[in-house]
């Protein structure tokens, strides 16, 4: 039975949890086990294996999914169990590695990288591509690790590339070295004058070991990828990187490897050749040059182009190596016996199948199905490491599992005379790969005997001394075992052939004058030329072992825990790409901001709400929270204080009646937002009420807000009993004229910046606690309350419930945010959020780009912590235009200012509050320095959330809000936090950029 476990927001790289996969599977019990991030490619793999369920279909790319069939459920909880044991053992090893610290963004690890000049890309190859075309962008070459990438998407890059005087490493490309810093999947190598150009991958790596041994050394191996030479890409890496060969002084000898070219692309590679002015050796696998030209030499093996190199460097021919076995016991060519070959990669493979079709003088072209270079009359060539076998399963190089498999079923047939394997050492390879396929050798050769036959295992090991699996000790642990080891994989293949009686032939090749081609040179680029002369300076993008190896060899790296943008979503990711290549966007955003940082907001008056909205003179008019919502939609709590409005108004004098003009639409609803107000909770404004009017001086705009009515049973959360309604009609009578007229008694109004300033040092994050705010404010007041001709009892109420009322300046703060927010996005434009809100039934949020036009999404319910005798299922659905304050940059969004009230909103304490700040600046432009923080070290607080940031990193803004029950009457009854939906900013980024002439064909 299949058993889902899904762990959202869990992003591990598809290497790592390949090898989980198989510790997991080796769990007794675990028919079919397979963990992977929940990727489309993914999804597809699942489905291929049966595996698919609907949990599967529902999660992220950015979420980690285990499927396992099983039939005791109590297996989930030792997967998971031995899961967790697995990650917590890698971050142990990882935090014991020295290592530079990790980032999360692009932009980040250009902050610390700033000169960074090569991007390395591991990442699924949906969004490799993606990810190069940003590399490109900002000026880097790419390595690709990656593959899966389209051929359309190679074609784009590569010829960016070359238009930016850069180059695309891959796609596919498993190997490289520069400046003598071994890249990806690569063998510690000596430096040295020969340089290599090839199609990546066990083919380089042949080349360059072989090179080692033989005493010589490789300072550059630049891999391609596999269909660079391909007629569509047009060998656009290879003919750049054959003239930065040529510059570079350091490079005496060029080889260059790959499958044939097409013809077009061979042509114009052997045209730019014939006229290089250094030694040359090409080596197309596959082909079987008859004669060589002057300084143009054409191998047939890897072995022979890398003996040519290096005679050439020292100007003496390098005899071949010899293997010592006694060929007496090998079996003639009439006992029929068959080759079974697995290797880890395609060139290693493809050798093979060349020379044992060359010894069966069998001319059929070169195949590749599934991984099968060769299968002919028995024989079988197969490349383990080819998408058909490493699809969800570690490679090879890494993974015994699939090469034991093989050999297995190569000795139960009994045609089987010789079993052909490579072992690849170097980095990113298994750790000791002889000895953990050794037992199984020995039990496969006794097997063999037993029955009466002879199987010979013959190997090459491909690596040096210097790679830290230790080359001698590999030979040697196989040798004693009774495998033939072989100096290299072309003398491994022959050893082969002969130990089933055949064999093949290599004449010797005449030395022909060198046809000189017309072919124009190009000079390369001072970035290739920087490329080829120094250590790469590298942002590592994926596979955390790859920043390890390349820092030990002295490089500069950052390490980028990439994570896929927008949830993994290739459109949106276009999309963001769009709009980050658009000219003028980050000024324009900048432009906000300044006008959020140079606000002057003031306080200068409290009046009744139709005073200064004309709107609410015109018959029965109701103001909300929130984007447009009809009375029907709206949640209890908010009709709730619909009734109570009417009743305040005396539009009715029951509940009933109240209700009946409520459905029956006698009365119209406006958002707050639409007349420069806003409104706590339901957000309820009637033309009666009192609220306090904040100017901008700077902009000249004005915005508004009710009064705050306290705790308890209050009409911001849905209450309307007769205590509700006389405290508003006090605040409208009493509270609200004497603070009216204090504020006008002023000269110029109360400033709210200073207040602002002073509270936040204070320990007030301006959502869930505004204490020092609202006691800066009474002191403001206080004294001219005092000397007001007013009458005494009423005096004393009003400093009572400002005093009493530790939340009183939330709305004060409310309407500031709003005042500040709307000038921001009066006259600008670009993807800064100016508003966000809630009306308990969708989330909305505008950005400076898109003017009035909102983007909404269903609303979340608040987690948190509750009163007594609460719990979630009580919540209501969150509503207000209190987010007004984390849009101006408080609230939530400055959690570390107040840590003590993390813990009311569900939080665990100053950690967390650091955290989630931190968090919150992943997704703005820049710090406000007109409110600094000193438990953050006095930096500002978060200014502009950038809507293309939420959406490319998944990180949605946190609100602090109190929180309501679903029931209209009962008030708060708990308070916490909530994230708005991401699909506010994805439409809202969309919008935009379709505006701007966005095409997503």
């Amino acid at each position: 039975m299949l058993k889902t476990v899904v762990k959202k927001g869990s992003y591990h790289d598809s290497v790592v949890l390949m090898l989980l996969t198989n510790q997991i599977s080796t769990i007794e019990g675990v028919k079919k086990v397979s963990i992977m991030m929940a990727t489309p490619a993914n999804k597809d793999i699942y489905r291929q294996s049966g595996l698919a369920t609907e949990e599967l279909e529902a999660a992220s790319a950015n979420d980690l999914v285990i499927v396992a069939d099983v039939d005791d459920d109590s297996l989930l909880n030792t997967i998971e169990d031995e899961m967790e044991k697995f990650f917590q053992k890698q971050s142990t090893e990882s935090n014991e590695k020295k290592g530079t610290e990790s980032v999360k963004s692009w932009e980040k690890a250009l902050a610390k990288q700033p000169d960074a000049n090569l991007a390395v890309i591991s990442i699924p190859g949906a969004y490799a591509a993606l990810e190069a075309d940003r590399a490109l962008d900002e000026g880097l070459n790419v390595f690709m690790f990656s593959d899966n990438v389209t051929l359309e998407d190679e074609v784009k890059l590569k010829k960016k590339a070359h238009e930016k005087g850069l180059a695309v490493m891959g796609p596919d490309c498993g190997t490289g070295i520069i400046q003598s810093v071994p890249i990806a999947f690569t063998n510690n190598v000596a430096p040295g004058s020969i340089g290599i150009i090839g199609a990546s991958g066990t083919g380089i790596q042949e080349l360059t070991t072989i090179i080692d041994r033989l005493g010589e050394g490789v300072t550059n191996a630049i891999g391609i990828g596999g269909r660079d030479l391909n007629a569509a890409v047009g060998g656009i890496t290879m003919m750049d990187m054959i003239d930065a060969m040529e510059d570079d002084d350091a490079v005496k000898v060029l080889v260059i490897v790959s499958k044939p070219p097409a013809k077009e692309v061979r042509d114009k590679i052997a045209a730019r050749l014939s006229n290089f002015s250094k030694p040359i050796v090409t080596l197309f696998v596959g082909e079987k040059p008859e004669y060589h030209e002057e300084n143009f030499y054409h191998a047939y093996t890897l072995d022979e182009a890398a003996r040519l190199a290096v005679g050439l460097v020292r100007g003496e021919e390098i005899p071949e190596a010899t293997v010592d076995v006694d060929e007496s016991q090998f079996y003639k060519a009439e006992d029929k016996k068959t080759i079974k070959a697995y290797y880890s990669g395609g060139t290693l493979a493809n050798e093979a199948a060349m020379l044992i079709k060359d010894a069966m003088d069998v001319k059929v072209p070169p195949e590749d199905i599934e991984g099968y270079m060769l299968q002919l009359d028995g024989n079988v060539v197969v490349d383990l490491g080819d998408d058909a076998y490493t699809q969800g399963k570690p490679h090879p190089m890494i993974d015994p599992a699939k090469r034991i498999e093989c050999m297995q079923e190569a000795v139960d047939d009994e045609s089987t005379g010789a079993v052909l394997f490579d072992i690849m050492l170097g980095y990113g390879s298994h750790a000791d790969m002889a000895g953990a396929l050794l037992p199984t050798i020995k039990e496969l050769m006794a097997k063999a005997e037993s029955q009466g036959r002879k199987v010979f295992f013959v190997a090459t090991v491909c690596g040096t001394r210097r790679d830290f699996q230790g080359y001698d000790e590999a030979v040697n642990k196989l040798k004693d075992a009774g495998v033939i080891v072989c100096e290299n994989n072309k003398l491994a293949c022959r050893t082969a052939i002969r130990a089933i009686g055949r064999d093949f032939q290599e004449p010797a090749k005449e030395i022909r004058p060198k046809q000189v081609v017309d072919f124009p040179k190009a000079e390369p680029s001072e970035k290739l030329r920087e490329l080829l002369s120094e250590k790469p300076r590298i942002i590592n993008v994926g596979l955390k072992s790859f920043a390890e190896v390349v820092e030990e060899f002295g490089c500069e790296v950052v390490q980028y825990d990439w994570m896929p943008p927008a949830g993994g979503n290739v459109k949106l990711i276009k999309i963001l790409n769009f709009l980050r290549n658009y000219e003028g966007i980050d000024e324009k955003n900048r432009e906000v901001a300044a006008k959020v940082v140079a606000s002057q907001p003031v306080l200068k008056d409290n009046v009744r709400a139709k005073e200064v909205i004309p709107e609410l003179r015109e018959g029965k008019v109701l103001l909300h929270a929130g984007p447009p919502v009809e009375y029907k939609n709206m949640p209890d709590p908010m009709q709730g204080s619909c009734v109570g409005a009417v009743l305040f108004e005396e539009w009715a004098d029951n509940e009933a009646d109240a209700r009946k003009m409520l459905e029956n639409g006698e009365v119209k609803f406006i958002p707050c937002h639409h007349v420069n107000a806003v409104g706590p909770m339901g957000g309820i404004t009637s033309p009666n009420m009192a609220v306090f009017v904040v100017e901008n001086e700077t902009g000249g705009n004005k915005a508004y807000c009710t009064m705050n009515e306290g705790i308890g049973k209050v009409l911001r959360f849905g209450a309307y009993s007769e205590e509700v309604i006389d405290r508003l009609r006090w605040m409208r009578d009493v509270l609200g004229p004497t603070l009216g007229k204090a504020l006008r008694s002023m000269e110029n109004g109360l400033a709210v910046n200073p207040l602002i300033a002073k509270a936040v040092a204070m320990g007030d994050e301006f959502h869930q606690r505004n204490i020092a705010a609202s006691l800066a404010f009474l002191k403001e007041v206080a004294p001219i309350i005092t000397k007001m001709e007013m009458d005494e009892k009423d005096r004393y109420d009003v400093i009572k419930f400002l005093a009493d009322t530790d939340q009183f300046f939330l709305n004060i703060m409310m309407a500031t945010g709003k005042a500040v927010m709307d000038d921001a996005r009066t006259g600008t434009d670009g993807t800064i959020v100016t508003a966000m809100c809630r009306n308990g039934y969708e989330f909305g949020i505008r950005i400076a780009g898109m003017g009035d036009e909102w983007f909404t999404g269903p609303v979340n319910t608040p987690q948190g912590l509750y009163f007594t005798g609460y719990d979630g299922e009580d919540a209501c659905p969150d509503m207000g235009d209190s987010a007004i304050t984390e849009t101006f940059g408080v609230g939530g969004m400055a959690m570390i200012a107040a840590p003590a009230v993390t813990r009311f909103v569900g939080a665990g304490g100053y950690e967390d509050a650091l955290r989630t700040s931190n968090e919150m600046m992943e997704i703005v432009i820049d710090r406000n320095p007109n409110f600094t923080v000193p438990t953050w070290n006095f930096q500002g607080i978060c200014l502009g959330i950038d809507a293309r940031k939420v959406v490319e990193k998944g990180i949605t803004p946190v609100i602090n809000t109190g929180i309501a029950h679903k029931i209209a009457g009962y008030g708060q009854i708990g308070a916490g936090t909530v994230h708005p939906p991401i699909e506010c900013f994805e439409k809202a980024i969309e919008a935009y950029a379709k505006k701007l002439g966005y095409d997503p064909e």
